[in-house]
């Protein structure tokens, strides 16, 4: 099965889906236009709601940090992760952005994903396909040929379930040794410091719940008024992901605690000692002062944009070539935003679909056409 009878499926399936829980769930639509409404109020004051977030989070006896770029990103959260630990990590795009995983490799620790797909993506040393489902151009064969490497009863005759069950073995353990747990965000409510998560494999749970300490890393996009905010934007994304309802969410707000004496609350309980979030710039703050481009940072994450667009259809991956975990047309603007690469948009048709199907409205071409523009006028 070649790249394009991958995508087609996908598209198919995914289109099937997202109808569905539109038609069963009528009030996600109006849920979507009142978080666009929301992120903009973010966007418009950004450096407050980030000292309100990070006030919030020490309120909650969390620590708060922010990173100016990824390698003051790397640096803080490789000065509390240390040496010789083992850290998992659950899906995080953000994680990817800043090398993170690689970085805490290099500096003597055990780590690893536990997404399934973004595991595979790991084992075969490669970049996500597509920012919900990172391993989508992989058959399943080329999922036992990887995973035969940790399992060698795996074949490539092996059945999916085969594949699944190995990869669960191997990361059990891994979880169950874990010293730090690394998530990163879907949403982060500035009312209470708290972050949301959705997920579908229970990952993320144990992530974020086992080990002892619990580091958090997201971009500052992600930051939105009040803790409902944070959840109608998880609704938003997943169901435009066409997997609403999900299985998990879940919210954390400081390390693991209890009022079980005397109804005070005091930390830690059984999970984490310590919980930390990075939130990171990167280019984000100057995107939100930059009417031409601050759109692209309501960006939810949820992938639709990829299946509406012919180049990505034709190309898939490949048409971001920096090993970034944004493809498609939100990729475009990403990696615009946080490399400072405008080449990627010369390839955008301008079709428009993925205007069309994105759940924040984001009029994505016209921002495209703007990085098209500066890039040509940098040849100049």
């Amino acid at each position: 099965m070649n790249w394009t009878d991958v995508v087609d499926l996908v598209i198919k399936g995914n289109n099937r889906e997202v109808e569905h829980v539109l038609k069963n769930y009528p009030y996600i639509p109006a849920i979507a236009e009142d978080l666009r409404k929301k992120k903009l109020q973010v966007l418009e004051d950004l450096p407050k709601y980030i000292q309100e977030t990070m006030k919030n989070v020490e309120k909650l006896g969390g620590h708060a940090y922010l990173a100016r770029d990824a390698e003051e990103a790397r640096r803080i959260i490789g000065k509390i992760v240390g040496t010789k630990k083992t850290v998992v990590f659950s899906k995080s795009n953000v994680a990817y952005e800043i090398g993170l995983r690689e970085f805490l490799q290099e500096t003597g620790n055990d780590a690893w994903e536990t997404d399934l797909g973004e595991y595979l993506v790991q084992l075969q040393n490669g970049w996500p396909a597509h920012i919900v489902a990172p391993a989508i151009d992989l058959t399943r064969e080329d999922a036992a040929t990887l995973v035969s490497r940790i399992d060698k009863n795996i074949t490539k005759d092996s059945k999916i379930e085969d594949i699944v069950a190995a990869v669960r073995k191997f990361l059990m353990d891994k979880y169950l040794k874990a010293d730090v747990g690394i998530t990163g965000a879907n949403a982060v409510a500035a009312d209470s410091g708290s972050i949301a998560l959705v997920e579908n494999e229970g990952n993320i749970r144990i992530d974020s719940v086992l080990p002892q300490t619990h580091i958090a890393v997201t971009g500052i996009d992600k930051i939105v008024p009040t803790l409902p905010d944070a959840l109608n934007e998880i609704y938003v994304q997943s169901a435009y992901a066409g997997l609403f309802p999900p299985t998990y969410i879940n919210i954390t707000s400081g390390p693991s605690s209890t009022g079980d004496i005397e109804l005070k609350r005091v930390s830690p309980a059984t999970g984490p000692k310590d919980f930390h979030l990075v939130l990171i710039d990167n280019g984000r703050l100057n995107a939100s002062r930059d009417e031409n481009i601050k759109e692209a940072l309501l960006c939810i994450k949820c992938g639709r944009c990829y299946l509406a667009c012919p180049v990505y259809r034709a190309i898939g991956k490949e048409w971001i070539s920096t090993k970034s975990p944004y493809g498609g047309p939100t990729g475009v603007m990403w990696n615009y935003i946080t490399n400072n690469d405008p080449w990627p948009a010369s390839f955008c048709m301008h079709s428009g679909g993925c205007s069309e199907v994105c759940p924040m409205k984001i009029d994505i071409p016209t921002v495209i056409r703007e990085i098209k523009s500066r890039g040509n006028r940098s040849l100049v």
